[in-house]
């Protein structure tokens, strides 16, 4: 993947960057994929689901609002992403089991870490524009990530 410092000299206003800062918590750091989206609050029922389904190289971006009071992807979240074929994850949020995360071969960018469990209700919003710091992720969008941030297709 070519680094999104590059892309950034390259096509310019045509992409967004991402000015929070997120952690690189997973065994990938450089990934991109298609855009698909989960907005939910403390509650990582619906991250469950989607990541249960074929992610066919897309990046999960989930709008959790910014709340490090519980984490929205665990390690078991995490490994069912990789297996189903998800090239990454960004969460505006909390993550979990972070060195266990970070030995899969899996993007992961995360405000932080938490230990405390999310609600599993399932409540939440599936494949709607999310907008963080600014920045709108709408699916199906071309996202890009690597140590320098987030960038994606306005």
């Amino acid at each position: 993947m070519t680094a999104t410092a590059d892309l950034y000299d390259e096509h310019g206003e045509v992409l967004a960057s991402l000015a929070v800062q997120l952690r690189d918590l997973g065994g990938v750091r450089a990934f991109s994929g298609p855009v698909r989206t989960v907005r939910c609050h403390e509650d990582n029922g619906l991250v469950k689901a989607v990541t249960q389904t074929p992610g066919e190289g897309a990046v999960l971006v989930v709008d959790g609002g910014g709340s490090l009071r519980s984490a929205l992807m665990g390690d078991l979240i995490a490994a069912a992403a990789v297996e189903n074929g998800w090239a990454g994850a960004i969460v505006h949020g909390a993550i979990r089991d972070s060195a266990a995360i970070g030995r899969l071969p899996l993007g992961v960018k995360a405000l932080g870490t938490n230990p405390r469990k999310s609600a599993k209700t399932g409540a939440g919003v599936l494949d709607e524009p999310v907008e963080i710091g600014g920045v709108v992720f709408r699916p199906g969008a071309m996202v890009y990530a690597d140590e320098d941030g987030v960038l994606v297709e306005r």
